[in-house]
């Protein structure tokens, strides 16, 4: 059987003997496991009490990660500058990096921890590209997702 996401996902969760008849079935991506409910695992053949609720508690932890990433995007373009309404930039100081003074600066590598996050808002934030990519592999890193390796790449 090919190694895709959804195998993946049940050999986390130890369960990998579900995998062909959740694609047979059509679950064969993530996004469509997250609507999985009691009926979905009949039809699979799901019947084990303790098997189901793994599953049926792994898909509520999907939603959940789906419903706190809503709203975040980023893109690689520039985005258009804002017209200035306030003081001038150079009205303010900025320290290391270029970042104003009064907001603390990233550790090495781009390593967030030790900082106190900053409040959710719906603006759009602009990052140079090399944090960008720095932010992306260590958060890659921290999940545990090596796209080198299946199932996110194929020998050829």
């Amino acid at each position: 059987m090919c190694t895709n996401i959804v195998y993946e996902w049940l050999r986390a969760l130890q369960l990998p003997q579900y995998a062909e008849s959740f694609v047979d079935n059509g679950y064969d991506d993530l996004e469509v496991c997250k609507q999985i409910g009691d009926p979905d695992l009949d039809a699979i053949g799901v019947l084990a009490p303790a098997h189901r609720r793994r599953i049926l508690e792994a898909v509520r932890r999907l939603r959940e990660q789906d419903a706190a990433a809503a709203g975040l995007y980023f893109t690689l373009e520039p985005q258009p500058q804002p017209v200035p309404t306030g003081p001038p930039a150079d009205a303010f100081s900025t320290g290391r990096r270029g970042e104003p003074c009064g907001v603390p600066a990233q550790g090495t590598r781009g390593d967030p921890r030790g900082q106190t996050p900053a409040p959710r808002s719906r603006e759009l934030v602009s990052y140079p590209k090399l944090k960008l990519k720095i932010m992306i592999r260590d958060k890659l890193v921290r999940d545990g997702i090596h796209l080198s390796k299946p199932p996110y790449s194929r020998k050829v």
